[in-house]
C-alpha cells in the first residue's frame, strides 16, 4: 500500500524533513556514512528541510552551501548508545526565495514534499507568511508534481504547538485556494489531541497527517523519563531553550497516538514516524494504523539500518495494495 494523493504516488516511506537538508544533498558526515553498507535512501520519498518565508538565523550557522559552519553544531546533542537526540536548530535557513532561486527543487524528477513553517509573532503574520510562500510556489514552474507539508510543530521557534494547531484549518484552506491541486499535509506532534486533528480535517481539505515531530524538552514527564535518559533535569541544550527530543523512545508515543486517532474516527492517511529504528518498529507503526512511515533520527544514529528499514516497509505496505485519496 502506498499513499496516492491527488493522483500522485508518494510511496510508503518518507524521509523526515531535515534528514537530507534542503535539496537532498545531506550533510558533511554523510560523506563517511555512504561508506557504510546499508546507508541509502533508495525507495523513499524526499521531504525537504523546513523553510521559512524569510531568512532565519536559528541556532545553527550555515555556510553558503547551506551546510553547518560548526563541525559539531552546538545546537545538536546525540547519544549513540541510547539511540536518542536533541536538536535546537530552530529552522536555520536562507528563506524561501533564495531556495527557489537555486532551481534545485524545480529540477527534481520524482514526487517530493516541500516543508514550510510560518513563524510570525501572531496569527495574522503567520497566515500572511504562508500566503506569500504559496504564491511563490504558484508562480514557479516545476518539472514534477510535489506536495506541501505545513509544519505546525517545530519545538524550537518559541511557538506553542497547541496554539499553532488552532490555525491549521485556515492555513490548509489558504494553501488549497492558491495551490489548487497540490496535496497538503500537516506535520504535528503527539502533544496534539487527535480529536483536534479530526476537527481540522472536518473543516478543511487536508490530504494527510504526519506525526510526530520532536517532543519539546520536559513535556510528557509521565511518559518520558527525562532525568533517566539524560542524567539531569536540565537539558544539554538549555542555552538554546531545551531542544526537541527524538529517537527510539518516541515509538510507543507515536504508536499510541495513531491508534487513538483511528479509534476516534480519523480516516485521513497518517504518515507515522518517530522512534523507528528497526524493521519490527515499522510493523508496529503500520499495524497501529499508519498508511506510511517516515524515518529521520535512525539515519544519524543507526545508518547501517536505513536501507533495510525502507525495503521492509515497502514490502509490507505493498502487500496491502494502494490507498488512493482524491478530494
Amino acid at each position: 500500500m502506498s499513499i496516492i494523493l491527488r493522483g500522485i504516488d508518494f510511496g510508503s516511506v518518507f524521509t523526515a524533513s531535515g534528514t537530507l537538508n534542503f535539496f537532498g544533498q545531506g550533510y558533511p558526515y554523510h560523506k563517511y556514512y555512504k561508506l557504510i553498507p546499508g546507508f541509502s535512501f533508495n525507495g523513499s520519498t524526499f521531504v525537504a528541510k523546513t523553510t521559512t518565508i524569510f531568512s532565519r538565523a536559528g541556532n545553527m550557522p550555515l555556510d553558503e552551501d547551506l551546510q553547518p559552519k560548526e563541525f559539531r553544531p552546538k545546537c545538536i546533542y546525540v547519544d549513540f548508545l541510547k539511540g536518542l537526540g536533541l536538536n535546537a536548530v530552530s529552522l536555520s535557513g536562507p528563506g524561501a526565495q533564495k531556495l527557489l532561486a537555486t532551481g534545485l527543487w524545480q529540477e527534481r524528477e520524482k514526487p517530493f514534499f516541500i516543508s514550510f513553517m510560518a513563524v510570525g509573532a501572531n496569527k495574522l503574520e503567520r497566515l500572511e507568511e504562508l500566503r506569500k510562500f504559496c504564491w511563490l510556489l504558484n508562480f514557479t514552474e516545476f518539472r514534477i508534481r510535489f506536495g506541501l507539508e505545513i509544519n505546525l510543530s517545530c519545538p524550537n521557534t518559541k511557538h506553542n504547538p497547541k496554539d499553532l494547531i488552532t490555525e491549521a484549518a485556515e492555513m490548509i484552506k489558504i494553501a488549497n485556494y492558491i495551490l489548487k491541486n497540490i496535496p497538503i499535509i500537516i506535520k504535528i506532534s503527539v502533544l496534539i489531541d487527535p480529536l483536534m486533528i479530526k476537527q481540522i480535517i472536518a473543516e478543511s481539505n487536508c490530504d494527510a497527517v504526519a506525526v510526530s515531530n520532536t517532543i519539546p524538552w520536559g513535556q510528557l514527564p509521565d511518559k518520558i523519563d527525562w532525568e533517566g535518559l539524560f542524567g539531569s533535569k536540565i537539558s544539554p541544550l538549555q542555552e538554546f531553550g531545551g531542544g526537541g527530543f527524538s529517537g527510539k523512545h518516541l515509538l510507543t508515543l507515536v504508536r499510541d497516538w495513531i491508534s487513538e486517532a483511528r479509534n476516534c474516527g480519523i480516516e485521513t492517511p497518517i504518515i507515522g514516524g518517530g522512534g523507528i529504528f528497526c524493521k519490527k518498529d515499522v510493523a508496529t507503526i503500520k499495524y497501529a494504523g499508519a498508511d506510511a512511515i517516515f524515518i529521520g533520527t535512525v539515519a544519524m544514529l543507526r545508518p547501517w539500518r536505513v536501507q533495510g528499514i525502507i525495503n521492509y516497509a515497502n514490502k509490507i505496505y505493498q502487500e496491502g495494495g494502494a490507498r488512493c485519496i482524491e478530494l
